[in-house]
């Protein structure tokens, strides 16, 4: 999706989650809903600073690596980990929740429009707690003792954190917002330099620049089950990036969904369970089975035990196992390729109409033409920017691999227990390699609040970030906005502006379409109708996006002619 799409879809998204929380005031008397944590041990160390950027709770801590990244470790019961998770990361956690529930006024300013909608919200969350594993609800309760008190008159903070963890499923499924378009690959066997499984995933769930700022790569030592670590964010206790120190990876990948009528299981805490209790194959599929779903959703599962990579595709009403004979690769987009969604209709209409098809096909051509996969050319293709036959699409198509807007990108590999994690911006930074068999191994001792990165493994910034595309991308991303917002208020737009534009992105289409869109509403038919068909010769998105290019020229040559 391009960034102008996107950023009015963060909008639509925020009143969706903004509102999907406040319904919980409608639920928050329910005793059900509050797990009982009687029977957990809930003493926690007081936190130490260490400095503006680490803490330690005794042989728990938080501190920001160089690369601007925040490392966590936490070990103990649900509850223990969800303290000392809240405590180690209160004052990210306020901010965090500051980014999302700040909009509310902003965005939906009228006092009767959201308790309307937050009535006919309500109806998502009433069941979400019977569908959530009580040590999950008890660790989210554990967490919420930390949020912040600006929001109490939202809703208790216990549920308004749970509720939060179906952010990515009610963003992707409301209105099909497609908000998350991300890419994953596997190579083992003859595919790679050793052998060994690899696994390469972008995470593209964009919810505004704010959102991806504080990121935070989680180790967790919990007293049952495998020890993991994810990629996540302050607040957030599920996974859609981890690895287990059996050698299990886990990521999603958005599927075609309909708007759901009601909460059930989360999918990162399905990928959480998943993470934390499977140590091969079979037991994660047997886990997914157990749990029920409410948007679609592909869960790409690597084993070192099975040297293979498979996807679990769920649904509300349909389960699938896609797995690849005689080759040794798996590549997973945004559609399902299990035998059972082959009629799927909600799904061939997506592969006709969407990016999905087109980003499965670049990752095919990507992987043919590596002969052995090895961790730095998995990053190298994670950070593609061009489209099919290595044309120039422009910066941020949703076509490319490399949509620069990213959350994170990640490569496993998990026989060597060895992860690499992007760094700021997007994928672009450095990839910083993790070992977890040493990082759980050597567990931090008192007062040690020290980097668990490998820095000799390290895989060196994109040297994209050092050219004028890259300056003029981010120009780019500033004045699609300024552009967007001037279109939505009938503004004047001064011709040097529009120059620049243009300028900044020339091969993307949506710059072409913007310029005409602005033209159109001014009533410039001529200079409109030459930016429309300018868009037409660029790589356009989705079908619906050339539809609407198309529909524009038509409504033009009427007018001109």
């Amino acid at each position: 999706m391009n960034l102008f799409k996107k950023i009015s879809h963060y909008n639509i998204v925020v009143i969706v989650l903004l509102l999907f929380v406040l319904s919980s005031c409608g639920v928050s008397k329910s005793l059900h809903d509050v797990p009982n944590v009687s029977q957990y041990d809930n003493h926690i160390p007081s936190r130490t600073q260490l400095s503006d950027s680490s803490y330690i709770l005794k042989t728990n801590y938080i501190t920001k690596n160089k690369q601007g990244q925040w490392e966590l470790f936490v070990d103990g019961n649900p509850l223990q980990i969800g303290l000392k998770t809240g405590y180690l990361t209160k004052e990210l956690f306020v901010k965090q929740e500051d980014a999302f529930l700040s909009k509310v006024d902003d965005i939906v300013p009228s006092k009767t429009k959201q308790y309307l909608l937050r009535k006919m919200l309500a109806w998502y969350n009433r069941k979400m707690y019977l569908h959530v594993p009580e040590e999950y609800k008890t660790e989210i309760y554990g967490l919420s003792k930390y949020a912040g008190d600006k929001y109490d008159y939202v809703a208790d903070d216990y549920l308004r954190v749970l509720y939060l963890h179906g952010a990515h499923d009610i963003g992707h499924a409301f209105q099909d917002l497609a908000l998350v378009g991300c890419s994953s690959f596997a190579a083992w066997g003859d595919k790679t330099e050793d052998g060994d499984l690899i696994i390469g995933r972008n995470f593209d769930f964009y919810a505004g620049d704010a959102f991806s700022k504080e990121k935070i790569i989680a180790f967790v030592n919990p007293t049952k089950g495998h020890k993991f670590m994810s990629v996540t964010w302050p607040g957030m206790i599920g996974v859609v990036s981890g690895m287990n120190d059996a050698g299990l990876t886990v990521t999603i990948n958005a599927g075609k969904s309909k708007i759901p009528l009601v909460a059930k299981t989360p999918i990162s805490i399905v990928t959480r369970e998943i993470l934390q209790y499977a140590a091969n194959i079979d037991e994660a599929i047997a886990i997914a089975k157990k749990r029920q779903v409410f948007v679609s959703e592909s869960i790409f599962i690597g084993s070192a035990q099975d040297n293979r990579a498979i996807t679990i595709e769920m649904a509300p009403h349909n389960f699938g196992i896609y797995e690849i004979e005689n080759t040794s690769q798996l590549i997973c987009s945004n559609h399902f390729q299990s035998e059972a969604f082959k009629n799927d209709e909600r799904n061939l209409k997506h592969m006709a109409e969407s990016h999905s098809m087109y980003r499965y096909q670049r990752m095919e051509e990507l992987l043919s033409d590596t002969k052995k996969l090895t961790p730095r050319k998995a990053v190298d293709i994670l950070r593609n920017k061009k489209g099919l036959n290595d044309k120039t699409i422009g910066y941020g198509n949703e076509k490319a691999l490399n949509q620069l807007l990213a959350h994170h990108g990640i490569v496993f590999k998990p026989k060597q227990g060895l992860v690499w994690v992007s760094s700021n911006p997007y994928q672009l930074g450095e990839f910083v390699a993790y070992n977890l068999n040493e990082v759980f191994k050597n567990a931090p001792k008192n007062n040690n609040a020290k980097s668990l990165q490998k820095a000799q493994l390290n895989i060196e910034e994109d040297p994209f970030l050092y050219t004028k595309a890259y300056q003029d991308y981010e120009r780019y991303r500033v004045l699609s906005r300024d552009i967007a917002l001037a279109i939505k208020n009938d503004d004047h737009i001064a011709p040097d502006m529009i120059n620049e534009f243009k300028r900044t992105n020339p091969e993307f289409w949506e710059v072409h379409y913007l310029i005409g869109r602005y033209y159109y509403e001014k009533k410039y038919y001529t200079a409109a109708l030459n930016s429309f068909k300018e868009a037409l010769t660029k790589e356009i998105t989705t079908v619906p996006n050339r539809l609407e290019v198309e529909d524009y020229i038509k409504k033009l040559n009427r007018k001109v002619n």
